[in-house]
């Protein structure tokens, strides 16, 4: 069966189709012209992941529970105790919360010195806060999109002008010189182009939308 028809049947994307299979979560046979062709078996396994990752359960526990190094039930109780760890982290920070309220607290009145010991304290304990060194995957992946394709404009930029400098050089016929000119501009054009709909494909979320499954 072709990929919309395992969408449906899934109820999942094709984008979350295409990462499980990037992850080696799933592997698909091909038909003889090279197409993907999906069975019944791919849509088994993909509902199971579904299931398993709405649960929370990590594509790496996923991972090692499809290689067979972990049964169902380990991966369970493993999930059943992480997510035992995730509500003791979300109550202590609750009251931790409640007893800055407690203070009346104001931003003139504010110790930050002192909250923090105090929430370092709680880390040691196993509470988990924010960390405020972590950079957003998007944005060094916007980052890379962007150096890349300001190096590849540069570089077109750099041949128009050993171009038009040539000319000077060496007159060629006008039509000669657009077509030299034209075959860099359009492909600055075209990285550009590449690049808006890489931010916005970024900005989506290549792996959000899988990671709610």
């Amino acid at each position: 069966m072709k990929i919309k028809q395992v969408e449906e049947l899934v109820g999942i994307t094709r984008k979350n189709i295409r990462f499980y299979e990037e992850q080696e979560l799933l592997s698909v046979g091909r038909s003889e012209n090279g197409y993907r062709e999906y069975g019944m078996e791919d849509v088994k396994r993909l509902k199971e992941i579904r299931l398993l990752r709405r649960l929370g359960v990590s594509l790496e526990e996923i991972r090692t529970l499809f290689d067979g190094h972990r049964s169902l039930e380990d991966v369970l109780e493993r999930q059943v105790i992480q997510l035992e760890q995730q509500k003791d982290s979300l109550h202590r920070t609750q009251l931790f919360c409640r007893q800055m309220l407690e203070d009346r607290p104001s931003l003139e009145k504010l110790d930050a010195d002192a909250c923090l010991e105090q929430m370092d304290k709680l880390e040691k304990e196993g509470v988990i806060f924010m960390d405020e060194t972590h950079m957003d995957i998007h944005k060094k992946k916007q980052l890379g999109a962007v150096f890349g394709a300001v190096v590849m404009s540069i570089l077109m930029l750099a041949l128009i002008g050993l171009m038009v400098w040539a000319n000077t050089q060496e007159q060629v016929p006008v039509l000669i010189l657009v077509v030299y000119i034209g075959v860099p501009v359009l492909v600055i054009l075209g990285v550009v182009a590449a690049l808006v709909f890489r931010l916005k494909e970024i900005k989506g979320g290549e792996e959000d939308e899988a990671s709610k499954y």
